[in-house]
């Protein structure tokens, strides 16, 4: 039992959360029912501002990506890194493994489509989930300060917030740790193709073929190495992606609280910050295309701690999780197809691993 335990660790916490969301949703019936009998009285001018705060999110996550791989040597076209970052999207979404199958995704359509190394690509990739987790940390004492001047902050709020804040710190350094030596490199990115493989057989049984060869890794190692070094010695023009990276973050945040906003629900941003950070971290554990549940789950239960009653807040931010899903994945789908049916991306190396 113990053993099972550990080796489907991931599964029993997704079924423990959504049994939580379960619960919640029997003891707050009563008022998931009222809020959602005025749907009818919802600002839909408010809901339709989600559309180009999500173009502006692309946009920002686009510039991130082109500011990197320009100081890296590589001027890819802004149409280019657009539609990629669309493709990435839905390719996360669908295949929830904490970003990791996005990864191997963007690899490979770089690779192919812009003759790429990998190891670069990766990289890149990494530097760019750094910078939004540290820009994220900016935003997170915005946000604890915020709940402060409401008189919000409970010791369990400052747990959260503290515990979430260490462990970005962590993650920074960690990288930092292992990006700055080939030998560790190595060792880490082994352990992470051996993680991608067990996880997506975990998900479909059924495949015998690695995600990734191990072996073919190996000559990733110098290009990956090389790409931080460069990175590195060049920190001043990193600025700019990094201003970018904190956009892309208030744009998600802001797409959160507009949904809130049309509801005629002025929370505390404060709240809805912290809530929206956990939620996404937890994302990294989800077996759930699109952490569906977890992150409602997760969303409901801190921002009840700050305050804001569960019969409020889960039904919007269910509201919120469709109406972005509406709009993110369907052009990520198509762009994704495109890119298949075009030889832009082999489906074979998609089925075999990269």
């Amino acid at each position: 039992m113990k053993s099972w335990l550990v080796r489907r660790w991931k599964l029993v916490i997704n079924i423990l959360t959504l049994f939580i969301l379960v619960l919640l949703i029997f003891f707050t019936r009563h008022q998931i029912v009222s809020t959602l009998s005025d749907l009818g009285h919802v600002n839909a001018v408010l809901l339709i501002l989600l559309i180009p705060i999500e173009i502006l999110n692309y946009h920002a996550q686009t510039k991130i990506y082109k500011g990197l791989f320009k100081i890296v040597g590589n001027n890819l076209s802004y149409k280019f890194l657009y539609r990629a970052s669309l493709e990435l999207n839905f390719v996360n979404h669908v295949f929830p493994s904490g970003g990791l199958t996005g990864i191997s995704y963007f690899s490979l359509r770089l690779r192919q489509g812009k003759n790429l190394g990998s190891g670069k690509v990766t990289m890149i990739h990494l530097i760019k989930i750094i910078m939004y987790v540290l820009s994220f940390e900016i935003i997170l004492i915005f946000g604890a300060f915020s709940l402060a001047i409401m008189g919000r902050v409970n010791e369990l709020v400052v747990l959260v917030v503290g515990a979430l804040s260490m462990l970005i710190v962590l993650m920074t350094l960690g990288f930092i740790f292992v990006a700055g030596n080939r030998s560790r490199i190595d060792v880490f990115m082994t352990w992470l193709a051996k993680t991608i493989n067990q996880l997506i057989h975990f998900l479909r049984p059924s495949s015998s073929n690695e995600v990734i060869n191990i072996s073919q890794l190996k000559k990733l190692f110098e290009d990956f190495h090389d790409t931080y070094e460069t990175l590195k010695s060049n920190l001043s023009e990193i600025k700019q992606p990094f201003l970018y990276s904190f956009l892309a973050d208030l744009t998600e945040v802001a797409a959160v609280y507009v949904v809130y906003m049309a509801f005629g629900q002025y929370v505390n941003v404060g709240a809805i910050i912290i809530a929206y950070g956990i939620a996404n971290f937890a994302g990294l554990v989800s077996v759930l295309p699109g952490n569906i549940g977890i992150y409602e789950g997760i969303m409901t239960v801190v921002l009840a701690i700050t305050g804001i009653p569960p019969g409020v807040s889960l039904p919007i931010t269910i509201m919120y999780r469709v109406l972005n899903t509406l709009i993110q994945v369907p052009p990520g789908y198509l762009l994704y197809h495109l890119a298949l049916r075009k030889g832009q991306v082999n489906q074979e190396d998609l089925m075999h691993g990269i």
